[in-house]
């Protein structure tokens, strides 16, 4: 079940109060769930790495830096080694060389509507045999039988802020062999995640670790490593990357490096001093931060209770408008209004947008 968050203390409250500062977000800004907001440390970063590459000053291994440190600090948010952790610029990709390495008649288990970067590489496998059956969300740990050999999901439903039951379906598994692939895109940053209980996790960086579009993480067990063929692997991938560019023989990491997609550079010069906010606050209090906002703007509008950052409801005609004129951004998904409440978002951003949108949304 979700995790319910410990209250915030005061020096919770202060690293909170920092880390809102690193934003100069003109608006009210709701929609982590398509795009984060950068914080100032990693734009500053970033113009500094991009007025480098034009002055022509920039050497291809000065990003290794940024990349290793962003790896260690995904690393730490989710609660593996470093060395458990492979990089890549999307989900999709992830996914496909989990879908590549089933064999031949495997059943994938999914929920209904899912995000198709963790749902099309496994349809797209249907000539080798592989099936991909779909089950509403809350039926998924009861669907799965013996003749599930993956279960395929993401920790928190792009389209509505819904959180899987990831204890159920992690226990469901152990208990018939079947294995996890879970995409914590939606919940890094703000749903506390333990990636060593799932066989993968796959994350794009791009929403809830406000790092640039362009980052991915992928976590294997270490036990895994053998059951995935490499199949992406370039230089990169390489034991010692700098020399692997050139010829045979095959000399990957022994690592879940082996699984590294070449990085796009710029992307992580942007990520790293990201994912250093993230950490500096912590989990816990991320958690705590996103979901109580979530809850307050639930509460001033007479919405359900949910255990989740992100608030999705029907909307009016007049809904629009209001948000336009107000500066508030959000998004509509599934026919939707989906709002979302991170790091970036304040109480007098949620008070705000809860006085412009009253008597206008609805459960």
């Amino acid at each position: 079940m979700v995790q319910e968050p410990e209250p915030l203390s005061a020096a919770d409250r202060e690293r909170l109060a920092a880390a809102h500062d690193e934003f100069d977000a003109e608006v009210i800004y709701l929609n982590t769930t398509s795009l984060g907001l950068p914080p100032r440390r990693s734009w500053g970063a970033l113009q500094a790495a991009l007025h480098s590459w034009r002055a022509g000053t920039a050497n291809p291994t000065d990003y290794d830096a940024p990349l290793a440190a962003a790896r260690a600090s995904y690393a730490g948010l989710v609660g593996v080694a470093t060395s458990s952790v492979a990089v890549g610029s999307q989900v999709s990709v992830f996914a496909g060389l989990v879908a590549a390495s089933l064999p031949p008649g495997s059943e994938v288990l999914t929920a209904t509507g899912d995000f198709t970067s963790i749902l099309f590489p496994f349809y797209a496998q249907a000539a080798r045999g592989i099936t991909v059956r779909a089950v509403p969300l809350d039926e998924l740990a009861a669907a799965v039988t013996t003749r599930t050999t993956l279960v395929s999901v993401s920790a928190v439903q792009s389209a509505d802020g819904r959180v899987a039951d990831l204890d159920a379906v992690r226990d469901a598994c152990a208990a018939t062999g079947a294995r996890v692939l879970l995409d914590t895109t939606q919940a890094v940053g703000w749903l506390p995640i333990d990636a060593s209980q799932f066989a993968y996790t796959a994350c794009a960086g791009y929403k809830w670790l406000l790092a640039p579009r362009g980052t991915a993480y992928f976590t294997v067990q270490a036990e895994r490593y053998d059951d995935l063929l490499p199949h992406a692997a370039g230089w990169y991938a390489g034991d010692d990357r700098w020399a692997s560019l050139y010829g045979a023989p095959l000399r990957l990491a022994a690592d879940a490096r082996r699984f590294d997609v070449s990085p796009a550079w710029h992307a992580w010069v942007g990520a790293a001093p990201a994912l250093d906010l993230l950490t500096e606050v912590g989990a816990p209090a991320l958690h705590a931060h996103a979901l109580g906002l979530a809850e307050r703007f639930r509460a001033a509008l007479d919405l359900p209770s949910a255990s989740s950052a992100v608030v999705s409801t029907t909307a009016d005609d007049e809904v629009a408008g209001l948000m336009d004129r107000a500066g508030i951004i959000g998004a509509v998904r599934a026919g939707r209004l989906r709002l979302s409440f991170h790091v970036s978002t304040s109480e007098d951003d949620t008070d705000r947008a809860a006085e412009v949108l009253r008597g206008h949304l609805r459960p």
